[in-house]
């Protein structure tokens, strides 16, 4: 028996995409150039500052220590992540041409979804290693040792890398039609899986499943250990100490409520409430103004680290 009749009308007009075309902020046309030198100088403030705090992470003798270890990674991932997205949002905004291969969408799906997993999982290290550090000081040394800290750091970057090949081969797999006009600035899950005419209820409920695993569980982990070390701090008998380690930990909290607050909003809120423009808003949270604030942030609210950099720059200044 032919297969072809037991296609339904919409699914025998499937026609195989070459490439879609990311609307991104055409819908503005007068704020393009306007957008694109916004966009580049957050580009260079997020690469400069972060590659900033790297480097004096790993040369201050001072910071040599779990924390900054992995503030340090933390650092070089969001120089990644935003890498990502940023380069091919600003070439569309420069040439004003917005289309992309699927190739290309594939590659930086796939990637956008590796980093953001490592993303979560060096979030809820950081915040294990603040609960340890707080509520087992004596421990601390003992077990955030080196060779722990390297291997925590390893699994968070090679945890997504596996999981998120098939994810992203099953998303591009599916058949697109009608328009290839995606209403992103850059190649996401949800407005990319809205353009299939294929049934994509299963991929919907694997969406939630990676979702809940990737962003939920990590983030229930993280609130978990504050409430924890929270708890902990009330207890320290010196107002000097408890103030220390409120800053200490704040820092990361801000971090994490606008990573995770964002990416669950956009993930695991029910496809019929999907709207291309709150989520292109939701994107820019955990995309670009997590990575820009991250530094600052840091910088702003750790005495150590706003020493180291000040050293760092009068070194470079008296050469």
């Amino acid at each position: 028996m032919d297969g072809s009749i037991l296609k339904t009308p919409q699914q025998k007009n499937c026609s195989t995409l070459l490439e879609f075309i990311l609307i991104g902020f055409s819908d503005v046309p007068n704020l393009q150039g306007f957008l694109f030198v916004v966009f580049l100088i957050m580009y260079l403030i997020i690469v400069l500052s972060n590659s900033f705090i790297i480097i004096i992470t790993r040369t201050d003798p001072s910071l040599q220590t779990p924390m900054y270890f992995f503030l340090g990674n933390f650092s070089f991932l969001e120089i990644c992540y935003v890498s990502v997205i940023l380069p091919r949002l600003l070439t569309s905004l420069y040439r004003q041409d917005r289309s992309i291969s699927i190739i290309a969408c594939a590659t930086q799906m796939y990637s956008f979804l590796c980093l953001g997993a490592t993303e979560c999982l060096i979030l809820t290290v950081m915040a294990f290693d603040r609960y340890v550090a707080i509520c087992s000081p004596l421990l601390y040394p003992v077990i955030m040792n080196n060779s722990f800290c390297i291997q925590l750091a390893t699994g968070c970057w090679v945890f997504g890398v596996p999981v998120h090949i098939g994810f992203t081969y099953w998303i591009f797999s599916l058949p697109f039609c009608g328009s290839n006009q995606l209403n992103h600035f850059f190649c996401d899950v949800p407005p990319v899986v809205s353009l299939a005419c294929w049934d994509t209820l299963m991929l919907e409920v694997v969406i939630y499943v990676i979702a809940l695993l990737v962003v939920t569980v990590p983030f229930m982990l993280i609130l978990v250990s504050y409430v924890k070390i929270i708890s902990t701090i009330l207890k320290l008998p010196s107002a000097t100490g408890r103030a220390k380690a409120f800053s200490t930990c704040s820092s990361h909290l801000i971090i994490v409520a606008l990573f995770f607050g964002s990416g669950i909003i956009t993930y695991l809120r029910p496809k019929s409430s999907y709207s291309a423009v709150t989520d292109k808003f939701l994107s820019l949270f955990y995309t670009v103004l997590t990575p820009l604030f991250n530094p600052m942030i840091y910088c702003l609210r750790n005495k150590d680290v706003m020493i180291a950099l000040k050293k760092f720059l009068l070194r470079r200044f008296m050469l």
